[in-house]
């Protein structure tokens, strides 16, 4: 094989490019929401999510046609409903956490998902699991009760925490599902999840009156942030292997405490570092020894 041949094709050097440019939209969304002035985290819920099931229901006519779009909302079914649903949850409780604990503990959690959702295949599914995945889950969890540790010490929100902790759950869960069901188109399931979790943070919400600036971060934090990560990668992950698009994603947790320092000065602590050093590390050895074996699928479910 000569050395032009074994390059990526231009059609992987797109995917490439619109994996890693949603994993930099989705990594600055505790930024933006560290800028927004509403105390109520619920209102910011619902404007959020409400941007985002606008912008996924635009990024679906234009791409798929009216009818198209309509299609793909029927065809979602329960296990597409499930999927809807645990987006709802995710967003919700990703702003709920940010609100209460440092951004890096709720990336950092969010970084350990493929290995939840491994042991979570184990378990319901029969998946078996290498001892490379055995060692990484331990690592991932002794990571995890470092960054805790470290939190709690300084006196940090246990419901923080517990929250933020909820998400790579329920996104293993999500992704349990997608491998039972490989058919469920992300799309429609992300933007009927927004519209859920506006609709139940518009019950909680103390009110939804905003000013003008906070209406324009809110939109970027809905629209330009979920909005667009999603719409981002369900295009690009179609066109490389799924190891390389979940090596790609990476970059979300990485770069997200980088903004935070930058614009925030959130600085994180000695442990909570080096508790998300150990997690990382997991984490990318887990993604490189999957890398081989997985190198002939393309990413994801369906967009």
């Amino acid at each position: 094989m000569t050395q032009a041949a074994s390059l990526p094709s231009p059609r992987s050097w797109a995917g490439i490019a619109l994996v890693l440019g949603s994993a930099i939209a989705w990594s600055y969304g505790g930024a933006i929401q560290r800028f927004i002035g509403v105390a109520d985290g619920w209102t910011i819920v619902f404007w959020r999510c409400l941007f985002a099931g606008l912008f996924l229901a635009v990024f679906m006519l234009l791409r798929d046609g009216p009818r198209g779009t309509l299609r793909l909302f029927k065809a979602l079914g329960w296990p597409g409903l499930s999927i809807a649903v645990g987006f709802a949850l995710v967003s919700t409780f990703f702003v709920l956490a940010v609100s209460m604990t440092a951004v890096a503990n709720v990336v950092l959690f969010m970084a350990s998902i493929p290995l939840f959702a491994a042991l979570l295949a184990r378990i319901v599914l029969g998946e078996p699991i290498t001892p490379v995945t055995w060692g990484a889950i331990f690592a991932v969890i002794l990571g995890v009760g470092i960054m805790v540790s470290a939190s709690i010490g300084e006196g940090g929100s246990v419901l923080g925490l517990t929250l933020a902790a909820s998400i790579p759950a329920i996104f293993a869960c999500m992704t349990v599902i997608t491998r039972r069901y490989p058919g469920i188109r992300m799309t429609p399931a992300a933007c009927g999840g927004s519209f859920i979790a506006s609709a139940i943070a518009a019950t909680q919400a103390g009110a939804f009156a905003v000013g003008g600036q906070d209406l324009a971060l809110l939109f970027c934090f809905g629209a330009l942030n979920l909005g667009l990560g999603m719409a981002l990668y369900v295009t690009g992950a179609r066109l490389i292997p799924s190891a390389l698009a979940a090596l790609l994603g990476t970059a979300e947790m990485i770069l997200a405490p980088v903004w935070m320092v930058i614009l925030h000065n959130e600085i994180p602590s000695g442990r909570t570092i080096l508790g998300g050093a150990i997690v990382m590390a997991a984490l990318f050895t887990y993604l490189v020894s999957h890398a081989r074996p997985a190198s002939n699928r393309t990413g994801g479910a369906a967009a």
